[in-house]
Parts: structure tokens; C-alpha cells; sequence
């Protein structure tokens, strides 16, 4: 998100060298200093002990690729809460164990995207509505499956790799 006015006051800001971060919008009135805002969100592989990965369609995101679990941090909540709360809501799965993997800017929609591997049993998906589909898949086939050069093949790319 873009600042053209105050959220607090509603004045029109101007831009204002702010130290070294360069011109930024500024409100005059309030004295305050508005910096762009971007969405916080997670994406998760759901890898199983025996290197298997939980893919996903969602009809509203791809018809043609599969994609991780993923979704957009609620205020108050950690990154690490989103993530397991998101492989629950979407897979119906209970996350074991939670490793960070890394960040990915995902700047088309003013995103920040931070990539967990998510250790579960494997189990019969319960999926939400927002789900149309899932599936178990070696982890070393799971990249083709995926959008190359996307976000989710990306992290599982790298996961495949530390993982042989």
C-alpha cells in the first residue's frame, strides 16, 4: 500500500527527505513519516519423515499448477502461529515441527512471503473451502508440479535439495 494521504488526519502528504531512506511521504500536520506497507504472509511445504510433500490446487490461484500452503498473517499473530494455523485450516494436518527456510518478496502484490517446511504425519486431508484439491508427492517431483520460477518452487526446490 501507497500513501497519497494521512490515514490519521487525511491531509495530502508531501515528500521529505527522511534521513538516508531517501524521499518519503510525509504528513506535515501530523509530523509523521509514512512508509509504503506491504502484506505479511507465510507459505509452507508440508513434508512428511518419508519425503513426501503435500501440494495443493486452488482454482482461484492456478488451474494448471499445483501450489504450498500459504496465507496471510492475522495482527498478533507470529509467523510461525500463521503457518501452523494455515497447514490446519487448509489440510486439516497438525504440524510437528516448523523450520524457517527464508523470505521471498513477492513484489506484483506488495507481499512479503516467509517460507516454512512443516513436518507432519502423513494422514487423509480434511480440506477447507478454499481448497478444491490436495495431494502427497515425492519431494523430488514436487518442483515440476509447481509454477518454475514461483515462490512455492523456489522453497521446495531448496527443501528437495537439503533433503536428497
Amino acid at each position: 500500500m501507497r500513501f497519497t494521504f494521512c490515514p490519521h488526519c487525511g491531509e495530502k502528504l508531501i515528500r521529505k527527505e527522511i534521513g538516508d531512506e531517501g524521499l518519503i511521504p510525509y504528513c506535515e500536520h501530523c509530523k509523521v513519516p509514512l512508509w509504503d506497507l506491504f502484506t505479511t504472509c507465510v507459505i509452507c511445504a508440508v513434508v512428511t519423515e518419508d519425503r513426501e510433500i503435500a501440494l495443493l490446487r486452488q482454482d482461484y490461484v492456478s488451474t494448471t499448477n499445483y501450489v504450498c500452503v500459504a496465507g496471510v498473517m492475522k495482527p498478533g499473530e507470529s509467523a510461525e502461529e500463521a503457518a501452523m494455523r494455515e497447514v490446519s485450516e487448509e489440510l486439516g494436518l497438525k504440524v510437528e515441527a516448523l523450520e524457517y527456510v527464508r523470505s521471498y518478496p513477492f513484489e506484483q502484490k506488495e507481499m512479503l512471503m516467509l517460507g516454512f517446511r512443516a513436518r507432519v504425519q502423513k494422514a487423509d486431508f480434511q480440506l477447507s473451502g478454499e481448497v478444491d484439491k490436495a495431494q502427497w508427492f515425492p519431494l523430488v517431483e514436487a518442483p515440476e508440479k509447481l509454477r518454475q520460477g514461483g515462490i512455492a518452487w523456489r522453497l521446495v526446490s531448496e527443501i528437495a535439495r537439503k533433503e536428497g
